[in-house]
């Protein structure tokens, strides 16, 4: 695959041959489900270090659930490669448990293993599937595809590209999370500090240079860079947010830029909303 194909327009088939996709996972739980995909990966040897690698991406599972929601979940994890990017795809009928916000069962697995020499490609495919992926149309006719090859040409219509609005950012969960775990890192114990140093260093995988770069800013700043949106008002600087604004945020994984004090805005969490 040419690089420049990522600054542009592809297409998620452009990544991955239909041979590194499993029609019915054998699999009835998460790890065994990502087992079977790295084993679909190793035969092709299209990965090495096998156990490395079910090791990142549990690593990844324990910190925060992959799973999207509806059904899909997007295990992946940063690792030493040959390649710039390998990926495998699972569909399971009888679903496997990945602790999903929603509650539901998985019945597709991506898995995503990106060389760390390219930390934008990720976000770049991330960005389209999550996209594609929200559209329930485009999620039935993956759960309904009748053979391999029908599973194949619909994965195949999903369009990569990098997002052209600068106040959108894809990755909110990963910031709020990474946020929490840095004030966690300013009251921790010795022992405490290698866990959470760790923890912090796989959020900062899967994030942008730039964006990592304000995030730093802004906690060096104000002690935090990620506010909620409660009630349509910023929790940073207790100014408005537009309503359409507001309206966008909930739900939703991208982040907003507050235009008064410049935070990113997420949605306001679940415990909140019920007060």
């Amino acid at each position: 695959m040419d690089k420049r194909d990522v600054l542009g327009i592809s297409h998620f088939s452009d990544y991955f041959k239909i041979s590194q996709l499993v029609f019915e996972l054998k699999a009835l739980e998460k790890v065994a489900a990502v087992e079977e995909l790295i084993d679909v990966l190793a035969k092709q040897k299209l990965v090495r270090n096998r156990k490395m690698i079910l090791t990142r991406l549990m690593d990844r599972e324990t910190l925060e659930s992959t799973a999207l929601g509806d059904g899909i979940a997007v295990p992946h994890a940063r690792v030493d490669s040959d390649g710039e990017i390998v990926i495998a795809v699972g569909r399971s009928s009888e679903g496997i448990d990945f602790s999903a916000p929603d509650k539901k069962k998985v019945h597709l697995i991506i898995l995503i293993i990106w060389n760390p020499t390219l930390p934008g490609l990720f976000n770049h495919l991330f960005a389209g599937l999550a996209h594609f992926l929200r559209d329930p149309h485009f999620r039935r006719r993956i759960f309904e595809a009748k053979d391999k090859n029908a599973l194949w040409e619909a994965l195949g219509e999903i369009e990569l590209r990098l997002p052209q609005e600068d106040k959108i950012i894809s990755r909110a969960g990963l910031l709020r999370k990474l946020q929490e775990i840095e004030k966690k890192k300013k009251k921790a114990t010795k022992a405490q500090m290698p866990t959470l140093k760790a923890q912090a260093d796989l959020l900062r995988e899967e994030l942008d240079e730039a964006l990592l770069t304000r995030f730093q800013k802004l906690m060096e700043r104000y002690g935090f860079a990620v506010a909620e949106v409660e009630d349509g008002v910023c929790q940073g600087c207790n100014i408005s947010v537009s309503t359409e604004m507001s309206s966008a945020i909930e739900g939703s994984n991208d982040i907003y830029i507050c235009e008064n004090c410049g935070k990113y805005l997420v949605a306001a969490s679940p415990k909140k909303k019920k007060k």
